[in-house]
Order: C-alpha cells, then sequence, then structure tokens
C-alpha cells in the first residue's frame, strides 16, 4: 500500500490580518477551493482567499501533525515561518496551480 504525502499550508486576507492553517493531500485543488471562497467557514467568514505558505510531508500523518504543531504556535511564529519562503507575503496561489 503507497502511502500518500500531504501539505500543511497557510491562507491568508488581502490584509494579512488573518491567518488560518490547513491540511490537504492536494494543494493545488484547496488552493482553489479557497481562492473561490469554497473553502472552510472560518476562511469564508474572514475571507481567507490567498495562499501564503505551503510545505509538503511524506505522508498524511505527519501533516496532520504538523499542523496540529503549528496552530498552537504564537502568531508572530507563524509570520516568521511564513517568511521563510515567502518573505513578502504574496499570494501564492498561481505557483501550486501548476502542480495540477
Amino acid at each position: 500500500m503507497k502511502v500518500k504525502g500531504g501539505y500543511v499550508y497557510i491562507v491568508s486576507n488581502k490584509s494579512r490580518t488573518v491567518l488560518y492553517i490547513g491540511v490537504t493531500s492536494n494543494l493545488a485543488s484547496r488552493s482553489w477551493q479557497h481562492k473561490h471562497v469554497e473553502g472552510s467557514q472560518f476562511t469564508k467568514r474572514y475571507k481567507c482567499t490567498d495562499l501564503v505558505y505551503f510545505e509538503f510531508l511524506p505522508d498524511i500523518v505527519s501533516a496532520i501533525a504538523r499542523e496540529k504543531q503549528l496552530k498552537k504556535w504564537k502568531r508572530q511564529w507563524k509570520f516568521d515561518l511564513i517568511r521563510t519562503i515567502n518573505t513578502d507575503l504574496r499570494d501564492l496561489y498561481n505557483e501550486v496551480g501548476d502542480m495540477k
């Protein structure tokens, strides 16, 4: 049985005041859902449409564990993590669209 990897991702609103952390096995599809306001109730309410961070883990169990870890982090730690790959906090949506 092949174990499928997973992505931990962070989406934000346009003003970068709200962060939402999620996990998925299909980042391109999940990013599309957020971009088109088809994400969770939280992301709909706070208009979290911009993908600002993601990381791949070799299995979904590890991705879920990482998601839980990040959700416990302080806000500044999350922004520091985002800036390790995205210094300008720009929307990475177009970059993952090619992953389909």
